[in-house]
């Protein structure tokens, strides 16, 4: 049995920090990627718990999740525009508030919303660099526009993805001084933009200019974010399972996947059940430069793991479906469990279990 476990404490605590970095700003509890690993109806349960009342997903199937998991009156916000008829109706039926980053998509849920003799709620997405979705923010007219003419759509809130490679944040504030402009001349034309939101998980994290009305929490919550020293958040999921066997091999022997390893020492081996196709190994990577790719590299050629509260290495490379460790200064046999690290977001294959 392949387990990934997700540690209440721990995510109580990080739940804890954000709150603590938020301050008065709401919390909305970032459901995406089945809840970056920790299972969308899960995740959104826990956060309820805890006191998080407002939640974002990128998808018609999370919102669904969330519902069916009880939480029926609760604001679920949708990341993404969209123009897709079906996709609309569904977030209707669930009650979600949609996202408008253009004049098109715009104007199909005003469609949708007025075949339904309703009124959609929305929050317009601003783009202010990264291009995935939004009004550009140096057009605010078109965004005015969309407040004069859409009137089976209540715009409540407004929001932009802030971003940034710098630690200093300077190219963040540029941005954010792009978005205040556009929140600017929406009051300027006459129109309420609602709750204000900009930051995500590494910009509440970094940046306490970008706060606003509300944060976007989302792999600071299992600790899984661009990190920064004293930051306060724990790490949360582990993978646990069972060794399947151990052997000894003679000195000299190769061992490993793709690229193999020859042994200095006869070498008792115990071989675990879990490999990179269930996501063990498998990390974000998402530093770019020399120096990230060595330190990827080093992490890659010393991962360990935990036989009976003690570390063994990893021997050669991590396999699919198997990886080999060296146990020949531990005692164990087969069936001891194994603990290693796994991100949730790459977790395959295994059950899901909060402890």
């Amino acid at each position: 049995m392949k387990t990934l476990v997700l540690e209440k404490k721990a995510l109580k605590h990080n739940i804890a920090v954000v709150k603590e970095r938020a301050g008065s700003a709401a919390i909305y509890g970032v459901l995406t990627g089945d809840g970056g690993g920790a299972g969308t109806a899960e995740l959104a349960r826990f956060l309820r718990e805890e006191g998080v009342r407002r939640f974002a997903v990128s998808e018609p199937e999370e919102a669904e999740a969330v519902r069916k998991a009880g939480l029926v009156d609760e604001e679920i916000l949708m990341l993404r525009a969209t123009t897709d008829r079906e996709e609309l109706d569904r977030l209707l039926d669930l009650n979600v508030v949609c996202t408008v980053g253009s004049v098109d998509t715009g104007l199909a849920l005003n469609s949708a919303a007025e075949a339904r003799s309703t009124v959609a709620e929305a929050h317009i997405q601003v783009d202010t660099g990264l291009g995935f979705g939004g009004f550009l923010a140096g057009e605010p007219e078109k965004i005015v526009n969309i407040y004069r003419n859409l009137p089976n759509v209540a715009l409540s809130g407004i929001y932009t993805q802030v971003h940034s490679i710098h630690a200093d944040g300077h190219n963040a504030a540029e941005q954010l001084k792009q978005f205040h402009r556009v929140v600017e001349a929406v009051h300027q034309a006459g129109f309420e933009t609602g709750i204000v939101h900009a930051a995500g998980s590494y910009a509440l994290m970094h940046y306490d200019f970008a706060r606003m009305d509300a944060v976007r929490a989302g792999s600071v919550l299992l600790g899984r974010c661009r990190r920064r020293r004293g930051d306060g958040l724990l790490r949360v999921g582990y993978g646990e399972a069972g060794i399947e066997e151990t052997r000894w091999v003679p000195k000299d022997y190769t061992v490993g996947n793709e690229s193999t390893v020859r042994l200095h020492r006869p070498t008792r081996i115990a071989v675990i059940p879990v490999g990179y196709q269930n996501g063990f190994g498998v990390s974000r990577g998402r530093d770019a430069g020399l120096l990230a790719t060595l330190r990827r590299w080093w992490r890659a050629r010393h991962i360990t793991v935990r036989v009976n509260g003690q570390k063994a290495r990893v021997l050669g490379r991590i396999g699919a479906i198997e990886t080999l460790v060296d146990v020949t200064d531990l005692k164990c046999s087969a069936g001891d469990l194994v603990y290693f690290d796994i991100d949730p977001m790459y977790a395959r294959g295994m059950k899901r279990e909060y402890r």
